[in-house]
């Protein structure tokens, strides 16, 4: 659960990790692909049946369906609104992404 959660929450702001140190953004990208991915097609997510596993291990009922259904959908948010949870998502990430376009842009007018 607690790789779940580092996941997401590496999803939604990761990127701004790259404003600091600015290759980042290439394992940033690479997440936020897989986890899009994940969403539009309906995937599961390979850290679901390994959550499942280790539950299972412990002698524990898996979360069953996705890391979100089971833990966050109509316990933090509504169902309802997953779709404006995702398009707030996104502006997070695209906003840290043009962030970072910013900074290089800035960082090369500075040296050049």
């Amino acid at each position: 659960m607690s790789l779940h959660l580092a996941f997401l929450a590496y999803v939604l702001l990761g990127g701004f990790l790259a404003w600091r140190w600015p290759r980042a953004i290439v394992p940033h990208a690479i997440a936020t692909g897989w986890a899009v991915t994940i969403v539009t097609f309906g995937f599961t997510c390979p850290l679901t049946p390994l959550e499942n596993h280790f539950r299972a291990e412990a002698g524990e009922r898996g979360a069953g369906s996705g890391f979100i259904e089971h833990y966050l959908a109509d316990i933090v948010y509504p169902q309802q609104h997953i779709e404006l949870l995702w398009a707030a998502s996104a502006v997070v990430v695209l906003v840290s992404w043009a962030g970072l376009a910013v900074l290089l842009r800035r960082r090369s007018a500075v040296r050049g």
